[in-house]
């Protein structure tokens, strides 16, 4: 089972996750409709709910999910820890910290996603300069990143405790527990080419990414440049999580949850687990995202739903691994 190519089987989960969100909302969209409106037939409220509103935001979810399972595949690899999610480095603290701000400030939405995945680049850019200085090694890396997430995110309490309370605060903590509810065409096509920019050195690395896992005496020993490698991944791993955190706000658990659930069935090889996991985070976050705009009468933030959803199948995976070590 470990030794099979599971691209093919999740590419059929997408498909059928992407017509599952397109169809599921407020205002329903049957398969048909869906048909017509691909083929150009269609018309009325359905066509405008299907290219203004369903669409654009099932697509969004999509890529959300898929970049942020594959950089926490990328940095679980590229850092040898099972516990390492895409915000390790701070990323997601400093993207939030930007659009944190940029809602503060009463700047467009445009302006907002932008500052936000600006402040996520810069935020990793100093994480990475300041191991560096101190020492250059992975765990000095990870500590850095730590540190400026936790002054990120002292940044963002200070500006919810400055912000107006009737409108800013809510804005605030709404954007900070994740939602795809604003996204347009617009919001999609700012993010998208930087989300794809990031997984391509990703997936034409993906092999010598893999061989990270070994340990750098190893990895040197067949050749790979590990210092060189370890910061295109993470540069690529960064990239496609601003751009995410920009658009959707701030999601936890998919980059942890999704590349363990997905290496039972892969197996640790990263040059299957990388597409796998993208794949089957993008199935996920699209019905994570139908969920919430249908159990209650208000939108549901995806933080809960997926964190909701995480913990449990986290600790079942850590009880399956205790398990198997313990035999």
């Amino acid at each position: 089972m470990r030794e099979r190519n599971w691209t093919l089987p999740l590419a059929g989960v997408l498909i059928v996750a992407l017509v599952l969100g397109i169809m599921i909302g407020p205002y329903p969209l049957s398969a048909r409709q869906i048909l017509q409106e691909l083929l150009g037939q269609g018309g009325g409220t359905g066509a405008t709910v299907f290219w203004n509103i369903r669409l654009p935001r099932v697509l969004a979810a999509a890529l959300v999910g898929a970049a942020l399972a594959a950089a926490g595949a990328t940095y679980q690899s590229a850092f040898r820890n099972p516990l390492v999610s895409p915000d390790i480095l701070g990323v997601s603290a400093g993207a939030g910290l930007g659009a944190v701000l940029g809602i503060y400030l009463g700047l467009p939405v445009l302006a907002i996603q932008l500052l936000g995945f600006g402040t996520g680049l810069v935020t990793v850019a100093l994480v990475v300069t300041l191991s560096l200085m101190i020492g250059g090694s992975v765990l000095v890396m990870v500590l850095c990143g730590i540190a400026l997430g936790a002054l990120a995110g002292a940044g963002i309490s200070l500006i919810k405790l400055m912000a107006d309370p009737d409108n800013q605060l809510p804005a605030i903590t709404f954007w900070l527990m994740g939602s795809l509810a604003g996204v347009k065409r617009g919001d999609l096509m700012a993010a998208a080419p930087a989300i794809l920019l990031g997984l391509l050195p990703l997936a034409l690395l993906r092999w010598r990414i893999g061989l990270l896992s070994l340990g750098d005496d190893e990895a040197r020993s067949l050749g790979v440049e590990v210092g060189r490698l370890r910061m295109l991944a993470v540069a690529g791993a960064t990239l496609v999580t601003a751009a995410a955190v920009s658009m959707a706000g701030v999601i936890g658990w998919v980059g942890l949850m999704v590349p363990h659930m997905i290496r039972l069935l892969t197996g640790p090889r990263f040059d299957r687990l990388l597409p796998a996991a993208a794949l089957a985070g993008a199935a996920f976050m699209v019905l994570v995202d139908a969920c919430a705009r249908t159990m209650a009468r208000q939108e549901i933030p995806l933080g809960i739903l997926t964190a909701t959803l995480g913990a449990p199948v986290f600790i079942a995976l850590l009880a399956r691994g205790a398990r198997q070590w313990r035999q």
